[in-house]
């Protein structure tokens, strides 16, 4: 898509919620949203949430009195609110327990068979980034989350309490997170 399409009066007319603008926005920026998403959350139904959400707030800031001035920065006003609900989503997932992974949340027919090879990516970039964190930080993120060694085991394999391991762990969570986003800045266009 051209960027002349993000006119000014492209603007106007979402502020002015004109019906067509409107499905032609969705549209454009839907399956990019959709694509980001997938390398951040598991569930499809989940993604469809933050997606629908995501659209929500930009209709809702763009109608305000802040809104946006500059229409050639619509794109990348889309992309920072996208992730900005999908982090708080994230969040949100940490607060509280989630579905076991077990549990039957998608019928046969929903079943999204590129999801194996989004999957594999997303191993692949794991790996990648944690080969470029400290061994300690590696060690503690595997034993953790890929293996799911029980806690008190990494604490006794580091010789540290659990309130030390908490914040071993958190340390090593922003490291990781850090890195993700370096990568994914090099990945974004």
């Amino acid at each position: 898509m051209s960027q002349e399409v993000f006119s000014q009066d492209y603007l106007d007319r979402l502020r002015g919620a004109d019906p067509e603008t409107e499905r032609h926005f969705v549209r454009h920026f839907s399956s990019l949203m959709r694509f980001k998403l997938r390398g951040m959350i598991r569930s499809p139904q989940v993604v469809e949430d933050v997606c629908q959400e995501t659209f929500m707030r930009i209709f809702r800031i763009l109608r305000s009195d802040r809104g946006l001035d500059n229409p050639e920065r619509l794109p990348a006003f889309v992309h920072t609110v996208c992730k900005n609900v999908a982090l708080e989503h994230l969040r949100a997932l940490g607060r509280h327990p989630q579905i076991p992974e077990n549990a039957p949340d998608v019928s046969a027919e929903e079943i999204d068979f590129n999801a194996s090879l989004v999957n594999e990516e997303r191993k692949q970039v794991i790996r990648r980034v944690l080969g470029e964190l400290s061994g300690r930080d590696q060690q503690i993120l595997r034993m953790v989350y890929l293996e799911e060694v029980d806690k008190v085991q990494v604490c006794n394999h580091f010789h540290v309490k659990p309130d030390h391991l908490r914040l071993l762990l958190h340390r090593a969570k922003g490291r990781f997170r850090k890195v993700l986003e370096k990568e994914g800045a090099h990945a974004t266009p």
